[in-house]
């Protein structure tokens, strides 16, 4: 039996960016995940700059060696498409031809998560289980007792920071977090090769396109001609309308008058997958007598964007700075444990809430074209707009009738 006082379950952006941080403080953690890395993960495979923000934290020189890496893309920023077929191009920074650092970047997961891991085989400190899947959570008086389905495989903690992903069995049963359909969206995830008309600073492309609201249609560019190429839409409306994405998604290829060009001499090269993504869109409780929840176990997926991979890693770090507090403190209650919760809204809540308002947008298709053509012809909303990635207060404004007031009467 192992015995280690913080135990991390699940070894993807999220846990693994718990134990480095760990490590990084001079804490030792067992980290464990029922894969054998590396591994896909179905994901729009975007990095957003809460990505680039929590490595440099974390691994010294991150950008330098990153962008080195041939398996990843600079992006500079994403491009949105209205319902009318009218495009606005909003860079994530100022300037961003003559920035020499990308403040994101684009990245199969299967790639992503593998340097991530070989990170963490680095640390000395951090003992790595793959291939190892929990089957038994077991709470003690002095912690929790995880085991395999055949114990060879059996660990003793202090503090169990489960980071296992939407289908986590342990938020369902022990952290109480449901699939609200409301607050979960289906996606679909596929890899094409020579998709015409990608952006050549690799912006990202999300369409919102009449004939699929309230979903949306991406294509997201990587290396070597590939794209991810993928839909997505809240499962409610999925199960209300009887919407066969994978069908709808082939349709909108070959039928769309746009992307039906873009897409004539593309290739399919892998199986269309679908995921289920827990959306942030409510606030739920994230810890235990014991033990937190991270990253997509804990539902922090961003309802407008669709980020995960970041917020799992913000949470990740919070993660790590709340369990060092445990081991000094020698307390692991539930009680000590919820200023994990106020950290995570602290850091999140605000942001998860004004996205869940904009997610209202894509219901009324006439002022997301409105604020699209207005942007065009507006520079001080096309800056707003463009601010909206890196300042939450902007993104305020978003929700407040004075807003589409002022967009109205303005030139």
């Amino acid at each position: 039996m192992i015995s280690s006082k913080v135990c991390i379950v699940g070894a993807g952006p999220g846990g693994a960016t718990t134990a480095l941080f760990l490590a990084k403080m001079g804490i030792e953690s067992v980290l464990i995940d029922k894969a054998k890395f590396p591994r896909d993960k179905i994901c729009g495979d975007a990095l957003s700059g809460k990505v680039v923000e929590t490595l440099n934290k974390i691994v010294p020189d991150f950008i330098q060696h990153f962008s080195a890496e041939k398996f990843q893309l600079p992006c500079y920023g994403v491009e949105f498409v209205a319902p009318n077929l009218q495009s606005i191009k909003l860079p994530f920074k100022k300037d961003f031809e003559t920035n020499k650092t990308a403040p994101g970047f684009i990245a199969r997961r299967i790639d992503f998560d593998n340097y991530l891991i070989n990170e963490v085989k680095k640390q000395p400190l951090i003992q790595f289980f793959e291939a190892t899947e929990i089957s038994l959570f077991e709470k003690q008086n002095d912690g929790w007792l995880i085991k395999n389905a055949d114990e060879t495989f059996v660990c003793k903690t202090k503090l169990l920071i489960t980071a296992n992903g939407a289908h986590s069995q342990f938020s369902k049963k022990i952290g109480g977090i449901e699939v609200e359909h409301q607050h979960y969206c289906a996606g679909l995830r596929a890899y094409y090769k020579n998709v015409g008309g990608l952006s050549p600073h690799n912006f990202i492309e999300l369409h919102f396109l009449k004939e699929f609201l309230p979903g949306y249609f991406w294509i997201f560019p990587l290396p070597n001609g590939m794209a991810n190429v993928g839909v997505g839409m809240r499962s409610d409306y999925v199960s209300k309308k009887k919407v066969n994405l994978k069908k709808e998604m082939l349709h909108i290829i070959s039928t769309n008058s746009i992307l039906k060009e873009r897409f004539k001499n593309a290739t399919l090269v892998d199986d269309i997958k679908g995921y289920g993504l827990p959306l942030g869109s409510k606030k739920r409780k994230l810890s235990g007598d014991g033990f937190m929840l991270i990253g997509d176990a804990a539902s922090l997926i961003d309802p407008f964007t669709g980020e995960g991979v970041g917020n799992a890693m913000w949470s990740g770090e919070l993660a790590a700075l709340q369990a060092k507090i445990c081991l000094e403190k020698n307390d692991f209650s539930a009680k000590e444990l919820l200023h994990y919760d106020d950290a995570v809204n602290k850091k999140l809540g605000g942001e998860l809430q004004l996205s869940y308002r904009m997610q209202q947008l894509v219901n009324f298709p006439w002022l997301f074209n409105f604020i699209v053509k207005k942007a065009n012809n507006n520079e001080m909303l096309r800056q707003t707009l463009m601010c909206m990635f890196d300042d939450v207060e902007i993104r305020e404004q978003f929700k407040k009738p004075s807003f589409y007031f002022k967009l109205l009467f303005s030139k």
